[in-house]
């Protein structure tokens, strides 16, 4: 199975647009700023231009890795898979019944929102216990929390549908 690396890409452009919309301080920004200790002279000075490069190469390999976790296909070929060769030739018996397998599984569960559920579940079983153990050492409270994790959730909803719906 290859890999799409135009979806990858479009993918990794979800945070940033999310990101432009969810802390816009008419919608959640001031809310975050508040609740992270923030206010607009904290935030003046910073290298934007660093800040949105990184964030969208680290974008790029989380688009990369969502892959693993909303394409089964992905995973079928590992019990196939010899270390030592590639996925066995056709010709051999392990070849063929994969050949079989693939041919039955085809593109199921390549959909949109079957990414979205688990970009969702990988934001709920992830991320958030991930932003709430550094949140609660950092003396951050829920509301820090709730919006940032909210974030995410959206954004690997969005990510996950499109490097699995993107077929």
């Amino acid at each position: 199975m290859d890999i799409n690396y135009l979806a990858v890409l479009v993918a990794a452009l979800v945070p940033l647009v999310v990101g432009f919309i969810w802390y816009n301080p008419k919608v959640l920004g001031n809310a975050w700023m508040k609740a992270a200790g923030l206010d607009e002279e904290k935030l003046k000075g910073a290298n934007m231009a660093v800040i949105f490069g990184l964030s969208f190469v680290f974008s790029f390999l989380l688009a990369f890795f969502s892959q693993m976790l909303v394409i089964h296909q992905l995973h079928i070929g590992a019990a196939f898979f010899d270390y030592q060769e590639q996925i066995k030739d056709v010709a051999t018996p392990e070849g063929a019944i994969y050949k079989q397998v693939m041919d039955l599984v085809g593109s199921g569960h390549r959909t949109f929102g079957h990414g979205a559920f688990h970009g969702v579940l990988s934001g709920l079983f992830l991320v958030m216990p991930i932003l709430a153990t550094n949140a609660m050492f950092e003396r951050k409270g829920f509301k820090y929390i709730a919006i940032n994790t909210g974030y995410w959730i959206i954004c690997l909803a969005i990510m996950g549908g499109i490097v699995c719906g993107w077929v």
